[in-house]
Order: C-alpha cells, then sequence, then structure tokens
C-alpha cells in the first residue's frame, strides 16, 4: 500500500469524469460508427478521490444507456477502488441483442450472473485484467475461458471476452519501484479475449496475451435448440425451492433528519 500509493494518486488523476470529454469522444465515437459500445474505465466518485470499476453501455445512437460498478474489488483492487450496488445489476435492450455485463472477477460471482441471466441476457460482456502475477499454478488465460464458458453453457448465451495486455510502456513505468518488473509481467497465458457460443466451446481465434481485435459472427437463434436440454431460467429450474432476492435499490451514504422530515444523499 505504501509503495503504491502515489499510482493511487495518478489513476485518479487519469481517472474518467462522466461529465467530462473523454466520455464524450466515446458516444461520438459509438455513433458515427453505428456500434454498441461496452467499455471499462476507472470512474471519479462523487467524493473526490474516490475511483469506481465501471463498464459503460453505450448504444449506437451515441447515448449511454448503462454503467455498472464492480460490486466487489478483487484481491488487490481492495486497496483501490469503491464497491458497486445492485442497482447496475441490469440487462440493456440493443439493436444487437440484450446485453448485460459484469467486471473481471467478479463473473466468478454465480448469484451476479444469475441476476443477469434472469433478465433476459443473451450476450454477456466480460471485460479482464492480465494478470502476470498470479500464483505460479494459475492459468489466467485458461481461468477467464473456463468462467466464460460456465455462464455461455449454463444460460445459453454468447459472452464476448475483452482482457487488458501488458505493453512495453507499463513495465518502463514501473521499473523505478520494481527492478524485477520483466520477470513478474512476462509470464506467459496470463490473458484471453475471444467470443464463447451458447454451447461453451470458443468462436473463431481467440487471443492470448496479444493486443488486438477478434471477429465473430453470432446468431441468437443459437440460444433457442440448447435450452430444451437446460432451461436453468424455465423447466430445468425449481423456482419453488429456490428463492433468490436482490437489492437493486442504490446506496445511500447518509441520512440527514429534520424534525419529521428527512433526506439521503
Amino acid at each position: 500500500p505504501v509503495q503504491g500509493s502515489k499510482w493511487y494518486e495518478e489513476l485518479y488523476r487519469n481517472s474518467v469524469d462522466m461529465n467530462g470529454p473523454d466520455i464524450k469522444r466515446l458516444c461520438e465515437a459509438a455513433r458515427e460508427n453505428r456500434i454498441q459500445v461496452v467499455i471499462g474505465i476507472n470512474e471519479r466518485g462523487d467524493s473526490f478521490g474516490e475511483i469506481y470499476n465501471t463498464n459503460l453501455i453505450i448504444d449506437s445512437s451515441g447515448e449511454i444507456i448503462g454503467k455498472h460498478r464492480k460490486l466487489v474489488p478483487t484481491w488487490a483492487e481492495k486497496l483501490t477502488w469503491t464497491s458497486g450496488d445492485g442497482s447496475s445489476l441490469k440487462v440493456y435492450k440493443t439493436e444487437v441483442g440484450p446485453i448485460g455485463t459484469l467486471a473481471c472477477g467478479e463473473n466468478t460471482n454465480t448469484l451476479a450472473r444469475f441476476t443477469l441471466l434472469s433478465q433476459g441476457e443473451l450476450i454477456h460482456v466480460a471485460n479482464y485484467i492480465s494478470l502476470p502475477v498470479a500464483p505460479p499454478d494459475y492459468d489466467m488465460a485458461e481461468a477467464i475461458k473456463i468462467r466464460a464458458a460456465a455462464h455461455s453453457f449454463e444460460g445459453k448465451l454468447f459472452t464476448i471476452v475483452s482482457c487488458s495486455t501488458i505493453s512495453q510502456e507499463i513495465k518502463d513505468r514501473l521499473r523505478v519501484d520494481v527492478p524485477d518488473v520483466d520477470t513478474l509481467l512476462d509470464r506467459k497465458n496470463s490473458a484471453f479475449s475471444g467470443f464463447i457460443g451458447p454451447n461453451g466451446a470458443v468462436m473463431g481465434t481467440p487471443l492470448i496475451d496479444e493486443e488486438g481485435i477478434v471477429y465473430a459472427d453470432i446468431d441468437l437463434a443459437k440460444c433457442i435448440q440448447p435450452k430444451q436440454m437446460h432451461d436453468i431460467l424455465g423447466h430445468y429450474n425449481r423456482f419453488d425451492i429456490f428463492d433468490l432476492r436482490v437489492n437493486v435499490a442504490p446506496v445511500k451514504r447518509i441520512t440527514f433528519v429534520n424534525g419529521d422530515e428527512s433526506f439521503k444523499i
């Protein structure tokens, strides 16, 4: 924490203001190219110095239709990001189909994933960080693929995975504080980007540890037939036995009381 404190400040200074020019440029790009965009950002919170790990959903008209803040920061992330709340566990109707998204490690959270499935999700976007500093027996690329395949197979949907990579610029910036940065960050199989189909199989050629663009054609009709076998939102579940309750209310940080009146922020 002590060594990383200066990096926290720099991260905040480079984080994104939702009303700033960076977001405007993203929206303009989506509108000009008529594309749906799901992108991860470091979002500035209302409290000065506060950062959220956020996924934005922008439609093809350039409008922000959703914003998901990661529910629980993972591992060392707890020193950096503030937790989100259930208000952003939503699925968004778009021209290409119903889209939902989760950030990195929370794709391991079965309850969060089921919450999206229950809202009709057919396209799931999962973004990750490259993790070369994982334990020696941990294959990050495989771990990403396993989670994406599980969600696709269980929900009979398509998953799009986008993972960051480690650039030379990152290593050069860290070298002053971390002399053995090359040894730590050059590890193979630390990143996976690609498409997973409703059968849990990889579509096309994924990217492993590489920066680039992955292409695939998806047909939402392919989500229909597999549900004859397993439809965990329908005939293949027992909602008279299981009851998942999700609090979707935004977190209120404080309640001010003045006589019989009160208001929250």
